[in-house]
């Protein structure tokens, strides 16, 4: 337990790292792929273990990595735009759509926690976000859009995720999320390299958000949550992987002095639950931290 407690706490800090390096939203998402196989290569190395998955499941990681690469561009656009806090809590909405594919697709019998969560998770969206819409900004709309598209993107990469371990019977997850990393690190860093943005880091501060992005929260976060998750019960991980995108409003108020109003919080607290019930719903099969 403890393990899960602290993984969710160093991924509550992603947000903040992408906030605080000085550089566009699709370089640090590089480098956050980048660093972060680097050191998923390394630790695979240490064990012993080979970097390639099994042959079938390599197409299908790479294909992780794309959508993985997609769910960060978008993700990384909304924390600019609208901050740390609220950017989290939309893209954990992707529990909804992993509930929903267990209805929709695979035919799961909806329970009442899924029946309760959908319309909590709407009321929340519009309390956070609906009293300023028609007097936002533009860049703070196209934060929601990004925010509500991040979910698309991860519900699509864990839904692929789950087949490509499958597909290769016990595959070591390690070894998995470092092939998904450097691909998207691929990806990212191809699609900056056409759309002209640089990847020079201008400061030390930036080196070290991005250099902390990538080995906390792409590694160490990612490690401890993931074997914690083996032996935790449903519920429990649940909710305390909630903890991710409550500490990230916590950190967009103290880092970043964001003036939460009395609607957002409430529309946070109820979206939070709606993630709760959305995300236990699924009985733990397909549910990840997110980001």
């Amino acid at each position: 337990m403890l393990r899960l407690v602290f993984g969710a706490f160093i991924i509550s800090l992603s947000p903040v790292f992408v906030k605080l390096a000085h550089v566009p939203a699709d370089v640090s998402a590089f480098y956050r792929m980048f660093f972060g196989g680097l050191g998923l290569w390394l630790g695979l190395r240490l064990r012993g273990v080979p970097l390639r998955p099994s042959g079938r499941a390599l197409p299908l990681a790479l294909a992780c990595a794309l959508l993985f690469g997609l769910d960060l561009m978008c993700w990384h656009r909304s924390v600019l735009y609208i901050g740390p806090g609220l950017a989290t809590v939309l893209g954990n909405f992707q529990a909804f759509l992993l509930a929903a594919h267990g209805v929709l697709v695979l035919r799961e019998r909806p329970g009442p926690r899924f029946l309760v969560s959908l319309p909590l998770a709407l009321a929340g969206l519009l309390l956070m976000v609906g009293p300023q819409w028609s007097q936002a900004p533009g860049d703070y709309r196209l934060g929601v859009l990004f925010g509500l598209l991040t979910a698309v993107w991860y519900a699509a990469f864990l839904l692929l995720l789950k087949r490509a371990a499958v597909r290769s019977g016990s595959p070591d997850p390690m070894s998995v999320m470092c092939v998904v990393s450097l691909g998207a690190a691929l990806f990212l860093g191809l699609e900056v390299g056409v759309t002209g943005q640089s990847f020079a880091i201008p400061d030390a501060q930036s080196w070290a958000a991005l250099l902390a992005y990538g080995l906390l929260g792409q590694v160490l976060g990612w490690v401890l949550i993931t074997t914690a998750m083996k032996t935790a019960r449903a519920a429990l991980v649940g909710l305390l992987l909630l903890a991710q995108p409550a500490l990230a409003c916590v950190w967009d108020v103290l880092f970043f002095h964001k003036p939460f109003t009395g609607p957002e919080l409430t529309g946070v607290a109820v979206a939070l639950a709606a993630i709760f019930l959305g995300a236990t719903a699924s009985a733990g099969k397909n549910r990840v931290h997110k980001n």
